[in-house]
């Protein structure tokens, strides 16, 4: 069984089903993620403004699911998809496109 955070919410880490690529991370409630089972798009629930989104619905460039999986412990989910455009909401492809280093923990 899927285990929820105190907040109702699990992390999926959204996958490109071709290539492989990490493109992006968001959340999901038992909601969001039952209308991605049903419609076969990704829908995530939006932390910031405590709402359903579904991940396109104004860009056009939705996430097709191809499958969905669960981690070890059940308290995370990978969705392998197919994106219709760039996924990142800046235009990139990916949401991982900015390097880390040491000074950004400060």
């Amino acid at each position: 069984m899927l285990k929820f955070d105190a907040k109702g919410l699990v992390p999926a880490i959204v996958q490109d089903f071709d290539s492989g690529e990490v493109l992006m991370l968001g959340y999901m409630n038992e909601e969001s993620l039952r209308r991605t089972l049903e419609t076969g798009q990704v829908w995530f629930y939006s932390r910031s403004r405590q709402e359903l989104w579904h991940k396109g619905s104004t860009s056009g460039n939705v996430l097709r699911v191809k499958s969905i999986s669960k981690d070890c412990d059940s308290d995370a989910l990978l969705v392998r998809a197919e994106p219709a455009g760039p996924t990142c909401h800046t235009g990139e492809r990916s949401c991982f496109f900015t390097g880390f280093s040491e000074k950004d923990l400060m």
